[in-house]
């Protein structure tokens, strides 16, 4: 007998135990059927394991560091003669962080009754898959299949030398100084990751700002948050022109969709790798779903929120439910100091969408909750439609501005207006307290905040 003769038939078989990937396996198995996992590297995914949680890990790690050494603890009657750190064991620490979650979801898996099989896979037909792992080649009939295999980093042309975002939060040894090539999150959180450490740190711009996009009220505190901590930025910068070393790059991702041999089972992609698929999840394959930062639904959105929402349609739809992923807003977060976090439109994202507006904005310096924390760098801003007063956006600057975005979130989705978000009853003092002000404001009737002359 050669080996991978033998085949296992299976009810759904899902490959890549990201985000999507695991969360759609547990989903399906919590629906009744028999799924099996295939996964080349450890279950969660680059999230868990290389980029998201890592990345977070060492940004709180690096703010308490930030936070225990600046002067304004002062003010607040606190001294600390002196304060360092050990950049080893705060790694260490964030790897223990990594593997507590990774332990986890394995046991998730397990528990589910998954079988969780480490190798590669790839498509014979549009039924079968081979894998090729640890214990030889395997052939698996589906039912259903789901192709959960995320993305990689995209490398820079031409060849330039650069870490990826992932590497670089491997690396054992700090660097004097480092440059960051990027304009988004990642550029951002790594830039602020450094820069707390005493790192000269340099970001470089591809284009004429960093968070395209995002409210010029809100950048402008980010930007003044990043000169705080020395991080110098230069914008217009051409790949041609990346000469700084050790460089980092953050240009956004491709598709892990290559090695699949998808012409084999007729399952079409876009032009960048992307698999295409419908608002159920479902490839041009009826049996064939794709998930996370493969698939088209996830062009320009890469993040494990999407994926995880994607990975549970595309079992429930499978299972026969009637479900899509159309979400009306995502929220998006940049840890950075201060923190930002974004839902919706901004001001004049709505406005460019047809949309006659309201705004409100609230400064964070009139909050007593964030004068409590010593923190008056933030601003809340409230987008909503004019004729109606419905919440259309917000943009939130300050601490925890990515827990609070999320009430925000579901007031859009549940169709609120400003008069709801003023009606509500709020701690008092709160962080929270800022979105009622900022509501207020939009409708004319600030207390804590002084209107302006006509």
């Amino acid at each position: 007998m050669v080996v991978g003769d033998v085949t296992t038939a299976v009810d759904v078989l899902v490959l890549g135990a990201g985000p999507a990937g695991y969360v759609a396996a547990i989903r399906a198995a919590q629906l009744g059927k028999h799924v099996t996992l295939i996964e080349p590297e450890q279950a969660g995914g680059t999230c868990l394991n290389r980029g998201c949680i890592p990345l977070k890990a060492l940004l709180s790690a690096t703010e308490l560091y930030q936070q225990t050494g600046q002067e304004e603890l002062a003010a607040m009657g606190i001294s600390v003669p002196s304060v360092s750190f050990d950049w080893a064991k705060m790694q260490a620490w964030k790897q223990s962080v990594v593997e507590r979650l990774a332990d986890g979801v394995r046991r998730l898996i397990a528990g589910n009754k998954i079988d969780l099989v480490k190798g590669t896979g790839w498509f014979l037909n549009a039924e079968e898959v081979r894998v090729e792992g640890e214990y030889g080649s395997h052939r698996f009939k589906f039912d259903h299949c789901i192709i959960a295999t995320g993305a990689s980093p995209r490398p820079l042309d031409g060849g330039i030398q650069a870490m990826t975002p992932e590497e670089a939060l491997q690396i054992t040894d700090l660097p004097e100084q480092v440059s960051i090539f990027g304009d988004d999150y990642i550029a951002l959180e790594l830039a602020t990751v450094f820069a707390r450490l005493g790192v000269q740190t340099k970001l470089l711009l591809p284009g004429e700002q960093l968070l395209p996009g995002v409210d010029p009220v809100a950048l402008r505190l980010v930007q003044a948050g990043l000169r705080k901590l020395h991080i110098q930025t230069r914008t217009n910068v051409a790949v041609s022109d990346l000469t700084e070393q050790p460089l980092i790059a953050s240009c956004g991702v491709v598709p892990n969709t290559a090695g699949l041999h998808l012409d084999a089972c007729g399952v079409e992609v876009n032009d960048d790798g992307c698999i295409r698929v419908d608002a159920m999840m479902r490839s041009s394959v009826a049996s064939i779903y794709a998930v996370g930062d493969c698939c088209s639904a996830s062009a320009g959105r890469n993040l494990a929120s999407v994926a995880i929402k994607q990975g549970k349609v595309a079992a429930e739809v499978l299972a026969g439910q009637r479900v899509q992923f159309a979400p009306l807003v995502i929220p998006r977060v940049v840890h950075t100091t201060p923190e930002l976090a974004t839902v919706g439109y901004s001001a004049s994202e709505a406005s460019q969408a047809g949309y006659t507006v309201k705004v409100g904005r609230f400064p964070l310096a009139a909050n007593g909750r964030a004068l409590t924390l010593n923190i008056d760098n933030g601003v809340a801003l409230l987008v909503a439609n004019a004729e109606d007063e419905a919440l259309l956006g917000a943009t939130l600057v300050g601490p925890r501005a990515g827990d609070l975005i999320a009430q925000v979130a579901l007031a859009i989705e549940m169709g609120a207006t400003l008069i709801d978000l003023s009606e509500i009853l709020f701690a008092h003092p709160g962080l929270s307290e800022t979105l009622q002000e900022s509501a207020d404001a939009a409708l004319q009737r600030a207390v804590h905040m002084l209107a302006k002359p006509g």
